[in-house]
């Protein structure tokens, strides 16, 4: 592969990781737009490029334009959907024991909500890797019938809805539920 390709490759992983990791919400649209702009000129490009040289079309060429309509891809389709799920999926395992010792924090008294409205939300102190994305909140939710900590994957637009998908997991007593 030529360097050019590595290279593209490697800003692709690290905007992704960016984007899961430490992104606000509220900057994310903009910095997707921007990577698809760009990938998207630069697919243009390579097609052109590969049109112009079809007599002479060397591995190279076609090469460096699947990579780029894949990376394109990737990210134009549903909005990083599959990168995001697999990097989701390694986050979940990496930070299971993190994730555990919230939920006993929040057993013993020692994470509360900390917001000013009172409505379940907690800020956690940064440490990396972050456990909750969008701000490293967690929601913390109790009743009579129900104890559940809500970790976001991606949080949403100022006031829109959110939803988020119960994966099955317990830790202490504790449904996990993940907003997506």
């Amino acid at each position: 592969m030529t360097k050019k390709i590595i290279i593209l490759i490697t800003i692709w992983l690290i905007f992704i990781f960016t984007d899961y990791f430490f992104l606000p919400y509220f900057v994310k649209p903009f910095s997707w737009l921007l990577i698809c702009i760009i990938l998207l000129i630069l697919s243009t490009r390579q097609i052109i490029k590969a049109i112009k040289q079809r007599k002479n079309l060397k591995l190279n060429r076609i090469l460096n334009l699947s990579i780029t309509a894949i990376l394109f891809f990737l990210t134009f389709y549903n909005f990083n959907k599959i990168p995001n799920s697999i990097i989701e999926k390694i986050d979940w395992l990496i930070s299971y024991n993190k994730r555990e010792q919230v939920v006993k924090e929040v057993e013993m008294g020692k994470l509360k909500s900390n917001s000013e409205m009172n409505n379940g939300i907690c800020k956690l102190p940064f440490s990396f890797p972050i456990i909750s994305n969008g701000g490293n909140d967690i929601w913390i939710y109790e009743n009579e019938k129900t104890k559940a900590i809500k970790f976001w994957i991606s949080r949403g637009f100022f006031e829109s809805p959110q939803t988020y998908s119960n994966n099955g997991m317990r830790l202490n007593g504790y449904k996990i539920q993940i907003f997506l």
